[in-house]
C-alpha cells in the first residue's frame, strides 16, 4: 500500500505588485483633472436671500462674482461693521468696479465677452443704497447682464 502524504505548505504565493505604481498614477491624474479649487475666499458674510423663482448659470466660466456684506469677524477691526465690497480676495469701493469688470472681461476670449455675466452675492441685511450704487458702477462699466444670487425658498407644509 501507497503512503499519501500531504505536501507541505511552503507559504503563500507573493502577490505581484508590477502594476501598481500605474494604478496609482493612474488615480492621481484622475483625481488632478477632476478637482477644482476654491477660486475666492470670503472676506464679507454673505447670507443669501430665498426666492421661489430660479435658474441655474449654464457657464460659470462666464460669470464675474460682487460680493456686498459685513466684513468677517476677523475684519472686522480693521475694516469695521458696516457692508463693504469683495472683488476676488480683496475688499473693495463701487469705485473699483469698472476696473475689475474690465479686467475680467480681457481675462476672457473676445467671443464671450458679450456673453459675460455679472452676478451680485449679497447679504439679505444689506441695504438697497449700497446694491443701487454697485448697478450704476456696472452700467458705467457697460456691464449689463446683472444676475442676483439666492437660496432656494423651503417649502412650508
Amino acid at each position: 500500500m501507497a503512503k499519501f502524504r500531504k505536501k507541505k505548505s511552503g507559504g503563500q504565493t507573493a502577490i505581484n505588485t508590477a502594476s501598481l505604481p500605474d494604478i496609482v498614477f493612474m488615480l492621481l491624474f484622475f483625481f488632478m483633472v477632476s478637482t477644482t479649487m476654491k477660486e475666492v475666499d470670503l472676506k464679507v458674510e454673505v447670507r443669501p436671500a430665498e426666492a421661489t423663482e430660479l435658474s441655474k448659470l449654464e457657464k460659470k466660466e462666464l460669470v464675474t462674482f460682487i460680493y456686498v456684506g459685513v466684513p468677517a469677524k476677523s475684519y472686522q477691526g480693521l475694516y469695521g461693521s458696516e457692508p463693504r465690497l469683495q472683488l476676488n480676495d480683496q475688499f473693495a469701493t463701487v469705485g473699483d468696479i469698472q476696473s475689475y469688470i474690465a479686467q475680467s472681461r480681457d481675462a476672457m476670449r473676445e467671443s464671450e465677452q458679450a456673453k459675460m455675466i455679472t452676478s451680485i452675492k449679497a447679504d439679505k441685511e444689506c441695504p438697497m443704497g449700497i446694491i443701487t450704487e454697485v448697478k450704476q458702477a456696472l452700467r458705467k462699466a457697460a456691464a449689463l447682464k446683472i444676475n442676483y444670487s439666492a437660496n432656494e425658498k423651503a417649502e412650508v407644509r
